[in-house]
């Protein structure tokens, strides 16, 4: 069995702390940034727009993550006290509402831009998303959250910061299934290109990543007290109509559309 006592902090310095889930997490925003550079150049889209997408990501991400753990796994508190929802300092993330927040988020960028579509939009950003799921589980690894049930197997893993009992390491098991799924959508893009089908990547991410999500989530431990008196826990009922939905959008999947080419920018006046 292997004993983690790695702090969640790398270093700090007065008012500056840096942690290892902030560090993981810009790793996230980077590697998604070189992606979808390199897909834009290679269908023939305006690279400084991903500037702008980035800030639409970042929004939805940040504020669909922290509204979907604090609607989802504890209501009751965080309505009582509404201002401790802008505390995102103080952790609660949650994975389901960081998709509800980029799928909305992604929905008014792609409004203002008709030559990146809804769905080929959504299309290629579940590959860079099914990347940024591994760094993210390697931060709650590091923070010693999101934690298994106990176990006896080999690879069992003692946080020390939490107790001294050996656990599922649920989040590396996460963490490599996301990484697979990425490897899986990126190796179809590659591929298929711009001939990809519309909803064939956002299908199979919402059935690989849910649906593995549905199966870990026995062996975690729960994150709030009322999900005890549930037959499933929030992650697993949340998880259920994302499949559904994935299985219908894959179905459904079909040949790609035409896209307007992009708007050339406007010179300004010398």
């Amino acid at each position: 069995m292997f004993e983690w006592d790695v702090s969640p902090e790398i270093l700090h310095i007065g008012f500056f702390s840096l942690r290892w889930y902030s560090l993981l997490f810009m790793c996230a925003f980077i590697a998604g940034i070189y992606i979808f550079r390199w897909i834009y150049r290679r269908e023939g889209r305006a690279v400084e727009d991903i500037d702008q997408l980035l800030i639409y990501m970042l929004i939805g991400t940040v504020v669909g993550a922290r509204l979907g753990h604090c609607l989802f796994y504890d209501p009751i508190y965080y309505l009582s006290n509404p201002l401790e929802i802008l505390m995102v300092w103080k952790g609660g993330l949650a994975s389901h509402g960081a998709a509800i927040g980029i799928l909305i988020a992604l929905y008014y960028y792609s409004k203002k831009h008709p030559d990146q579509p809804y769905m080929w939009l959504v299309d290629r950003i579940v590959i860079t998303v099914a990347l940024a799921g591994f760094f993210i589980r390697i931060g709650n690894f590091f923070n010693s959250e999101i934690i298994g049930k106990p176990t006896d197997l080999p690879w069992a893993v003692i946080l020390k910061r939490v107790d001294n009992i050996p656990r599922h390491p649920t989040q590396i098991y996460e963490a490599l299934a996301y990484l697979t799924i990425f490897f899986i959508l990126f190796h179809i893009y590659k591929k298929k290109g711009a001939k990809t089908m519309r909803g064939e990547l956002l299908g199979l991410f919402l059935i690989l990543v849910f649906g593995f999500r549905f199966f870990v989530e026995f062996l975690k431990e729960t994150q709030s007290a009322f999900e005890r008196s549930l037959p499933l826990d929030m992650g697993q009922i949340l998880s259920i109509p994302a499949v559904l939905a994935g299985i219908y959008i894959y179905i459904k999947r079909q040949e790609p559309l035409p896209i307007p080419p992009p708007k050339k920018k406007k010179k300004g006046k010398k």
